[in-house]
């Protein structure tokens, strides 16, 4: 009997543990009794030591607790900026789209377009820095595509803005990395004997990525492609592009 009661004493206290913990969780009581300035700058402190999940948490309760406070903009982008910090991207990049629907005109809306770019650029660069070289298998980095629009977007809406220096240094960087992409792909088809796809894949590239460095490769692979398929005048054009743009390509 004894035993008995031990164990519903230990279950009673099991339940009381588990409910305080979800009530800790609920902003609702965990931020009892504080007002915005409080929790918001509870949360700035947090964002300022670096402690970004804890700023994460408390931002987003400020939300829930006080929905249209006087901190509402600033905290709203400072949300952003700490789920991107977290690695939560697909949370940053909603936050961004919320923050440029709730606040059109907002003097920090450069900066949400900006981040709102990064988001999606973050989301598939792990991916593709994992997989390199590609397997084939692997799916098109479709959302750095995106990013490479919406900076794009933010330099011809702002071009004054502090952010465009990066953003085209970005898109050069997205720019490169597409081509490397598609040079993997060219060079697969090659070396499967696969001489059209190669060469179609091959002037994809040196048609739509202008100014990367794999266009030199996608050229040689072009140029040899056609050779092989005995089309000499496609073959003498690329060529000719070649020496003209890589003189000291050691190919004739």
């Amino acid at each position: 009997m004894k035993l008995l009661s031990f164990a519903v004493f230990i279950s009673l206290v099991a339940v009381f543990l588990g409910a305080c913990a979800t009530k800790s969780d609920d902003p609702l009581v965990a931020f009892q009794g504080q007002s915005s300035s409080q929790i918001y700058l509870n949360a700035k402190e947090s964002l300022i030591h670096k402690k970004y999940a804890r700023a994460v948490r408390t931002y987003e309760a400020l939300e829930v607790v006080h929905p249209f406070n006087r901190y509402s903009e600033r905290a709203q982008l400072e949300l952003i900026y700490s789920y991107y910090q977290t690695g939560d991207f697909t949370s940053s990049k909603a936050a961004t789209e919320r923050f440029i629907r709730f606040y059109p005109d907002s003097p920090f809306i450069d900066y949400a377009y900006y981040m709102q770019a990064l988001a999606d650029m973050e989301q598939d660069r792990g991916w593709y820095l994992r997989y390199i070289p590609i397997d084939l298998s692997k799916r098109d980095p479709e959302t750095m595509r995106l990013a490479f629009q919406e900076f794009a977007q933010l330099i011809h809406r702002y071009p004054a803005s502090r952010y465009v220096s990066d953003a085209r240094q970005r898109m050069i960087y997205l720019r490169n990395l597409f081509a490397n992409y598609e040079l993997h792909i060219a060079d697969y088809y090659f070396r499967k004997k696969a001489f059209v796809a190669a060469a179609n894949r091959a002037n994809e590239i040196v048609q739509r990525y202008q100014g990367a460095p794999e266009v030199r490769q996608a050229l040689v692979i072009m140029i040899t492609s056609y050779r092989i398929l005995g089309l000499e005048a496609p073959a003498n054009r690329g060529l000719s592009i070649l020496q003209l743009n890589f003189p000291n390509t050691d190919l004739h």
